[in-house]
């Protein structure tokens, strides 16, 4: 089985995609890799090209989102409290979820855009079909929960989002890019994944 990238920003996620689509599937392919995915903040707006990119490669595409999650709700708009937003990496499984995630996209920017495209848990449940959902880096709300120590709210928003998705289509995220943070997350994720 081949490693394959699912956490992936191109030159469409601003000032914090490196990736250009013109090389990654080919660099991709050149490491063993079988596949890869393109998961922008918050826009799809590279995924035509990555698509056709990867299959010029000869490599699966793994279209994805990383989807902002609102605090509260995608309506709500008050600088107290909607500003911040978690983090949630949302992958097409099929074409169903294809067609689900340019909906929940399209409905992030048309109705929940506030300082960025943002997204509900009611919009997640509306269009899960067909989506796999990865918890998110240490800006995504189950490792924010472990970072600040309270591993019950992480269990149950790790448990709101398996129950969303489905028992096999959400997985928690372990990243280590050698920060603090990410060794109390990873474990806090492992005590979770038990």
């Amino acid at each position: 089985m081949a490693f394959t990238h699912l956490h992936v920003h191109t030159e469409y996620s601003l000032l914090d995609g490196m990736t250009r689509i013109s090389q990654a599937p080919e660099y991709a392919k050149s490491m063993g890799m079988n596949a890869l995915a393109i998961t922008d903040h918050g826009v799809m707006f590279g995924v035509v090209d990555f698509y056709k990119a990867c299959k010029a490669a000869g490599i699966r595409p793994v279209i994805g989102c990383e989807v902002y999650t609102a605090p509260r709700t995608m309506y709500m708009k008050d600088p107290e409290k909607d500003r911040h937003n978690g983090h949630l990496i949302l992958l097409a499984e099929n074409q169903k979820g294809y067609s689900n995630l340019v909906k929940i996209d399209s409905e992030a920017f048309m109705d929940g855009f506030y300082f960025k495209p943002r997204v509900d848990k009611e919009l997640l449940r509306k269009y899960s079909e067909g989506i796999i959902c990865l918890s998110g880096c240490l800006a995504g709300n189950v490792q924010h929960r472990l970072v600040i120590g309270d591993y019950d709210g992480a269990k149950k928003e790790a448990l709101e989002l398996r129950e969303i998705f489905g028992e096999n289509n959400f997985f928690l995220e372990v990243q280590d890019h050698g920060l603090r943070e990410d060794k109390v997350v990873i474990q806090g994720l492992m005590k979770l994944s038990e």
